[in-house]
């Protein structure tokens, strides 16, 4: 009998493939999709990289130069890295020392000026915060050419003033470090074998725990003063620089920073005019000069801050303009002494009853407003010209800060309001001709007092040469006239 066994086919799994092929086949048609994606992707690669290598070089150049305007350079080099104009403006002027009370340091105060210093008309400008007289070079010099003895000044923690002082302050040692000076203090009072008597015998040394000690130590601190220092500072200025009675220009926020003092001197002063100055507030918003990123930003790009400067200030301001007033701001800690004076600004001052005060009632006074920046401000320029009844109301084309292109058009309108004024004549005693003195000598003495007349002269020589100094007083540090 015979078996039949049936083997096992071995096309029988390729059978069973066979439905399969028709799954491969879409899988094969479908494959070029991925390499044309593929293709695409390489081909804007380039274009990804470069847009995020200039972001990124960009945030390194951001954060580099945050890190650096942490660290402030020395007044040296800040110096001699001042750009020309910036140089120029500091060779024409000198520096005034002023002291705001006995128990504080003597402050550095820069001070430009022109004209004759025996000129009846005495102006002295004082700009806001933020600004300096830097942008009031050109507003100087015109008056000067006018006749009219021009000063404008650095408020200090401003321009080339002081922006920072060294005070002694006292500090109380506490704490776990307070401690362990203590105890070293202690040891090198009494010597390293009291120490070492005092660890084998108690195991600790014995200090007096309890005993409060107070160290001081110099802290570089701000110069951001308040209106009352302000007012010291603008005082000394005047008698200083023998400019009383004087015409008082007052910039911006230097309203507000001055008004109590200009209440309160009035013998030393003959007129006011207000420049653009509003009751409150400050043309460069000190804001972005708080916030710590966008001030670094600001602050270190020169084309940021022409934006504020443009946007806030002076809507036609040019490069190197703009640029020298930057680096007035941010050099030596200007921005945190401007930022502390701003702070000390009075937010409530009333314009209308300042303006009923005794001490400012009946001063000629003069408002000089802008009306290119917008109908509010013109609006508001003429609020205050009918807050203070006896102001006269003028316009100007530039913005709140003097440009370049407006200043002569400032000082003018200043030039006519001083001009118009009651002329004070100094009394000053002028020293007689050498000639002339001589010949009183030999009509009074005789021909045998002859020697004696000359001695005369010789005084009165001397004492004419110190009042060409008059008012300069070398405490202040100007042992010679300025230039005219």
């Amino acid at each position: 009998m015979a078996i039949i066994t049936e083997e096992p086919d071995s096309r029988s799994p390729l059978k069973q493939r066979k439905p399969l092929k028709p799954t491969s086949k879409p899988s094969q048609s479908t494959a070029p999709k991925p390499i044309k994606s593929t293709k695409t992707t390489n081909a804007t690669n380039p274009f990804h990289f470069w847009f995020y290598f200039t972001i990124s070089v960009s945030l390194v150049t951001l954060i580099f130069m945050i890190l650096t305007s942490l660290y402030p350079q020395d007044p040296k080099t800040w110096f001699l890295s001042l750009p020309l104009n910036l140089r120029q403006h500091y060779g024409k002027g000198r520096n005034i020392k002023v002291q705001t009370a006995p128990n504080q340091p003597q402050i550095e105060v820069f001070a430009i000026q022109e004209g004759p210093s025996k000129s009846s008309d005495q102006v002295l400008i004082v700009h806001g915060l933020g600004c300096s007289s830097f942008a009031f070079q050109k507003v100087v010099n015109f008056l000067g050419v006018r006749g009219v003895h021009a000063v404008a000044i650095d408020l200090p923690g401003s321009g080339f003033s002081d922006k920072t002082m060294v005070v002694e302050e006292e500090h109380v040692d506490d704490g776990v470090l307070g401690r362990l000076k203590d105890m070293y203090n202690e040891i090198q009072e009494k010597g390293i074998f009291w120490g070492f008597d005092q660890l084998v015998e108690q195991g600790y040394v014995n200090y007096e725990e309890n005993k409060i000690r107070v160290s001081k130590r110099n802290v570089v601190k701000a110069v951001d003063l308040g209106p009352e220092e302000i007012g010291k500072v603008l005082g000394q200025v005047i008698d200083t620089m023998g400019l009383s009675p004087v015409d008082l220009v007052l910039h911006d926020s230097a309203l507000g920073l001055t008004a109590n003092w200009v209440s309160e001197n009035r013998g030393l002063l003959r007129s006011v005019v207000v420049l653009d100055s509003a009751p409150t507030g400050t043309a460069l918003p000190l804001w972005v000069l708080e916030m710590p990123v966008l001030r670094d930003a600001v602050l270190g790009l020169g084309f940021a801050f022409r934006r504020l400067l443009g946007t806030c200030c002076s809507r036609s301001v040019g490069n190197l303009e703009a640029e020298g007033h930057r680096i007035l701001l941010k050099g030596r800690d200007g921005r945190r002494a401007v930022v502390g004076m701003g702070k000390s600004l009075n937010c409530s001052f009333d314009l209308n009853e300042w303006a009923a005060l005794d001490g400012v009632k009946g001063l000629p006074m003069q408002v000089i407003w802008s009306d290119a920046l917008s109908k509010e401000w013109t609006e508001e320029g003429r609020q205050v010209a009918n807050a203070i009844s006896q102001a006269k109301f003028v316009s100007h084309s530039g913005g709140r800060w003097p440009q370049e292109h407006n200043s002569e058009e400032i000082a003018e309108s200043i030039y006519q309001f001083v001009s118009s004024l009651p002329k004070n004549v100094k009394q000053t005693e002028e020293p007689v001709p050498e000639h002339v003195q001589k010949m009183f000598d030999e009509a009074k003495s005789g021909n045998h007092h002859h020697h004696h007349g000359h001695d005369s002269h010789g005084h009165e020589h001397d004492h004419g040469h110190g009042h060409a100094h008059a008012g300069y007083m070398d405490a202040y540090g100007l042992g010679q006239e300025w230039a005219m």
